[in-house]
């Protein structure tokens, strides 16, 4: 078994057709969105069948707090950005998730959310590497 991987956990696919991972933290998978517009991580709590943070045990829910935290800090000292947007919606992935986007005034949509404004532009494959490895030596 890989390491971080739970018993009975799988990834929602569309979860992994829009992002790349990035490394295992203590509860969840860390991903990042592959839309350049934006730098935006995924939490994803390797946990079968969660959908709601209530749905998780106390400790649980401390430790995505705790890797959630560790994750915006780290994304706002790599890019400097002006606001750290944090969200955990599931109204069309169901698997719990949390989203950590790096916001700036100015970005494309500035000052409404990321989701449904435009289209995605993927990284380059050198570029997604970069930003990647700049985060994990963030963390």
């Amino acid at each position: 078994m890989l390491p971080g991987l739970k018993a009975g956990f799988a990834l929602d696919a569309r979860l992994e057709a829009d992002s790349e991972q990035l490394m295992w933290l203590g509860l969840c998978e860390l991903r990042l969105m592959n839309d350049r517009r934006w730098p935006w991580l995924v939490l994803v709590p390797q946990r079968p069948g969660i959908e709601e943070l209530h749905d998780m045990t106390p400790l649980d829910q401390a430790m995505l707090t705790f890797e959630t935290n560790m994750v915006a800090q780290a994304l706002k000292k790599v890019t400097g950005c002006t606001k750290i947007n944090t969200g955990a919606l599931g109204n069309i992935v169901r698997q719990l998730h949390v989203h950590v986007i790096a916001r700036s005034e100015g970005d494309p949509g500035w000052p409404g959310p990321v989701w449904g404004h435009g289209m995605r532009e993927p990284y380059q494959r050198p570029e997604l590497h970069r930003f990647a490895e700049t985060i994990k030596a963030a963390l």
